[in-house]
């Protein structure tokens, strides 16, 4: 008689713990991990909203979840959700694109959070290693002149650039350029791996029922709603392009640099590079990239993107918008 499946039974789930478990990225993650079983701990602000975190209900059919009360605002409510981790997926952040005052509605709000999920990473003595998912825009907002820009994880934002220029996602980009270096810092200093992602954006069924800016955008040149179409015209604008990733690769990613010792450092997590008018087919606005992010690196690494093309994206994510309710038809 063998002993390997008592051992199989007996040993330990891995166990992650996803912050913002009510998020389009986060449920999605969730999601991923517990197929590949692993235990999860998440946290959302308010565990009591039956609306906002139904889905999870729904995911823990799945697996292990466990849900906990954590507030980016307040000192040490992470501890309990990370302590016994083997993992820790920082995703939760304030997003406020309409503020008037950015520095205090969301760059002051992102640096005080990023600091207090760190510190319960650093007091659980588990965590193998901190993943934390950043955004495009802490790489490309920077003057480039001309076209045919390939752009990696070497290139930053340029800070002095946006405060001055100030494009409409200005607080926001300021914001992930100072979450993701004040979080190496603190990697650094307390002695802990941590690598961040920085997708672009990110189209995809996720388990949630409610999504803004990336899916809506996507899918404007189907539903006409003019105000997404808007955005996807300013991201094209700000961006030098539309680079786009799914959200199932983008998922596969974050567990990839999870899992991988050898992960370090920036990964910039880009499926291709396209164009509102090769979306369209159509109109007077780019035709092709000004600018192009490569994820030269994550590959070579030995992490494959599933989804390509334009047409593998908007197989899945036109279902999803009919599911949504964004597309009618």
């Amino acid at each position: 008689m063998t002993t390997g499946g008592v051992e199989e039974k007996n040993k330990k789930k891995k166990t992650a713990c996803v912050t913002g478990g009510n998020g389009y990225i986060a449920a999605a993650l969730i999601k991923v991990l517990l197929e590949k079983g692993y235990a999860v701990k998440t946290t959302v602000r308010n565990p009591d909203d039956r609306a906002k975190n139904s889905h999870l209900k729904v995911l823990q059919a799945l697996g292990p979840l466990e849900v906990y009360r954590a507030d980016l605002d307040a000192e040490g409510s992470f501890d309990d959700a990370v302590a016994g981790c083997d993992y820790a997926f920082l995703i939760a952040a304030p997003v406020n694109l309409t503020s008037d005052n950015p520095e205090k509605d969301q760059i002051e709000p992102s640096l005080r959070g990023i600091l207090n999920v760190m510190m319960s990473c650093v007091k659980s003595g588990t965590v193998r290693r901190v993943v934390l998912t950043s955004s495009a825009g802490v790489v490309c907002i920077r003057p480039l002149e001309g076209d045919s820009h390939v752009l990696d994880e070497e290139s930053w934002s340029n800070l002095d650039y946006v405060t001055a220029e100030k494009p409409p996602i200005w607080g926001y980009v300021v914001s992930k350029v100072l979450v993701e270096k004040e979080a190496l810092r603190s990697a650094q200093e307390n002695d802990i791996s941590m690598v961040s992602l920085c997708p672009v954006l990110i189209v995809g069924a996720s388990p949630v029922s409610k999504v803004y800016t990336s899916v809506p955008a996507a899918l404007s040149l189907l539903s006409g709603d003019e105000a997404a179409f808007e955005m996807l015209k300013c991201i094209e604008k700000t961006y030098g392009g539309v680079q786009v990733v799914d959200l199932d690769d983008l998922c596969r990613a974050q567990l990839f640099v999870a899992e991988t010792e050898t992960a370090s450092g920036r990964y910039v997590c880009c499926g291709f590079n396209t164009t509102v008018v090769e979306m369209a087919r159509s109109g007077h606005l780019l035709e092709k990239p000004r600018v192009c992010l490569s994820s030269t690196k994550l590959v070579r690494e030995g992490f494959e993107f599933k989804v390509k093309t334009l047409d593998d994206t908007y197989d899945g994510l036109i279902k999803y918008g009919k599911t949504l309710g964004i597309l009618p038809w």
